[in-house]
């Protein structure tokens, strides 16, 4: 070989965490520079706007389609070797040359020359093949070979999905028909390249990261129109797909509406996404009526101090309707799931329905699905309980009530003092002062003392409310059980007739 004249780098296209190319040297000898045609090497090394003079033509293999339009890969990091001394063989020249000629199939060309090609040589073709100008058809036929010849490594499996990304980026950039993109992904396929991670979902991101948002939408409708196969399973063991991950990327931008309306669309398009983004579009749901009750809250405490006006009627229907709407497309999702899913998922769907009609407030629907979790198999947790016990006492809804109350019989003192507090809690925000004062009594009777705030919420509404109406014999009834708890101190109460011009005062 003659002496090293000059250094030539090539370099892998960065992708994700799960791609780490090496680092390679490759020493270029004089016998490159000089004595080699330069038609066939004038593409070694040539930026992004330079465009050799070579004209790709179709291959004969039907299974391979023309990939003129994405005959390029950026270069961003260079391939070295530890190997100073690493020269390139004469083979490798002559099989470079030879594929140029396009007069015989890649296959027979390097299965004529296997034994004199090295690993390192092999990824160099592939690399000089997807450069720009270069036939891209060919770096496919190469590394079908390859793997045929049962030649691929994790770095070679690494060089070509690098490749195959950087010439999607190239489609994605140059805004070109989704359809471009899909038929890439199916030769892909066919010369049985099979990366770790899902190239589905990797395209998804690409789409994503460069703010092509509808670009992406139609991509996934198109591989969900020719049935594309896509990598399974996640941490919940469902069947992942392109719907489903595309929704938890808006989902993770806050976009939860967008989730929502991206499945439900689809599925009206006649297309069918996988289960899983079903749980995630009812997720989204969920986190939507979470950020609009947050919001309702803000709202009602701004008129509350009069920053704002207070809602007028119309505002107020507008607001029901919008949740209405979000827990009817809610339900419209979860029938899906369990027509399409089986009895296997029940569990989970009632769980995804229990959360949105607890962030709604519906308790009459939020206890009838936590009943149906636990027939489901669901395990229901004691706080979920409690937190539907005191919705449904915010409502005053009895026969739910005395339900969830049943369990409790057997319940610790700690945890009966947490259920009867949530319970006091519910009927103090619905307004139920009677309610609320009764269950204080109940919990001193049981030798449970209420929290202090608790205690002192329902006195200071007894309280205003006597003020207003004049009934007294709750709020003294309550006074004498908290002083007989020693809970509160000797008091006197006030009360003035007016026709007789009489004060009377008791001392409690």
């Amino acid at each position: 070989m003659a002496t090293v004249n000059e250094i030539a780098t090539f370099t892998y296209l960065g992708l994700s965490n799960s791609i780490s190319p090496k680092r390679h040297r490759l020493v270029i000898p004089q016998t490159w520079l000089k004595l080699r045609n330069t038609r066939v090497f004038s593409g070694f090394g040539c930026t992004s706007h330079e465009n050799p003079n070579f004209v790709t033509t179709p291959r004969r293999n039907n299974k391979i389609l023309d990939f003129r339009l994405f005959n390029s890969v950026e270069l961003d990091m260079f391939v070295t070797s530890d190997d100073e001394e690493d020269e390139m063989s004469e083979g490798f020249f002559e099989a470079i040359e030879e594929l140029e000629r396009m007069t015989r199939e890649p296959s027979d060309v390097l299965e004529e020359m296997n034994e004199r090609l090295s690993d390192r040589e092999l990824q160099l073709v592939l690399v000089y093949f997807a450069q720009q100008g270069r036939d891209s058809w060919c770096a496919l036929e190469v590394f079908e070979w390859l793997r045929k010849e049962n030649r691929v490594d994790k770095e070679t499996m690494e060089l070509m999905v690098s490749i195959m990304c950087g010439w999607v980026q190239k489609l994605i950039g140059a805004k070109s028909e989704t359809g471009d993109v899909v038929d890439l992904l199916v030769d892909m396929d066919c010369v049985g390249l099979n990366p770790s991670f899902s190239m589905v979902e990797k395209v998804i991101s690409l789409y994503w990261d460069a703010g092509e948002r509808d670009g992406a939408v139609s991509f996934v409708k198109e591989v969900l129109r020719r049935q594309i196969a896509y990598s399974d399973g996640n941490a919940d063991g469902h069947k992942a797909g392109p719907t489903g991950y595309l929704a938890w990327k808006m989902m993770e931008e806050g976009n939860y509406k967008d989730a929502v309306k991206l499945v439900i669309d689809i599925r009206d398009f006649g297309l069918k996404p996988e289960l899983y983004s079903y749980l995630i579009a009812m997720t989204a749901v969920v986190k939507e009526l979470n950020e609009f009750g947050k919001a309702l809250r803000k709202l009602k405490g701004f008129a509350r101090t009069g920053l704002i006006a207070e809602l007028d009627l119309e505002n107020l229907r507008l607001i029901e309707e919008y949740q209405a709407d979000l827990l009817a497309e809610g339900v419209q999702l979860s029938n899906w799931l369990i027509r399409e899913g089986g009895p296997s998922l029940f569990g989970v769907v009632h769980e995804r329905l229990l959360a949105m009609y607890v962030c709604a407030g519906r308790g009459i629907e939020a206890e009838r699905h936590l009943w149906q979790m636990k027939l489901a198999g669901k395990e229901v947790s004691g706080d979920l309980h409690d937190i539907v016990l005191a919705i449904c006492a915010s409502q005053n809804e009895l026969g739910p009530i005395s339900r969830l109350l049943a369990r409790m019989e057997a319940s610790t003192s700690l945890q009966k003092k947490k259920t009867l507090s949530w319970l006091l809690r519910g009927y103090i925000k619905g307004g139920h002062l009677e309610n609320a004062a009764e269950t204080v009594i109940m919990m001193l009777d049981l030798g449970l003392y209420p929290d202090f705030l608790d205690r002192a919420a329902v006195l200071q509404r007894l309280r205003r409310r006597v003020q207003q109406s004049g009934s007294l014999e709750t709020y003294l009834n309550l006074c004498k059980h908290l002083s007989d708890a020693s809970l509160i101190g000797p008091c006197l109460v006030y009360l003035y007739i007016k026709k007789y011009r009489l004060w009377i005062i008791r001392t409690l």
